[in-house]
């Protein structure tokens, strides 16, 4: 591994399991986000798909569960893994965590399944 810190894209379930309940994806969301500490502690960048997907979604009047929402959340996470280095997938289904990791590994990157994985550099 060089010394460039990478950009780690965390994939897991958003939507997936939840029926569309806002409380649900939140705490979905949350445990996207808890491990964004780990990413970053390691030396690296994380990114979440949603953080991009969810305000473009906002500017077009739209959320998580309208229909537009399948034209925003998979292109977004597909397009930002054209600048991503690896992938980190947390457990559970999720059909667009699965599409992360298909396209994370035709593109070559690496797909780690915990942090305890990803390669440590200082600074």
């Amino acid at each position: 591994m060089n010394d460039r810190p990478m950009l780690i894209l965390i994939a897991g379930p958003y939507r997936s399991g939840t029926g569309g309940d806002p409380e649900a994806m939140a705490a979905n969301l949350a445990r996207l986000e808890a491990a964004a500490w780990p990413v970053f502690e390691a030396g690296h960048l994380p990114a979440i798909g949603e953080w991009i997907a969810l305000p473009v979604l906002r500017s077009a009047g739209a959320g998580p569960t309208d229909p537009l929402a399948d034209q925003v959340l998979y292109p977004t996470a597909d397009r930002l893994l054209q600048h991503c280095d690896a992938v980190l997938r947390l457990p559970g289904e999720s059909t667009g965590a699965d599409q992360d990791v298909a396209t994370a590994r035709r593109l070559g990157l690496p797909v780690y399944h915990d942090p305890a994985e990803i390669p440590h550099r200082d600074g």
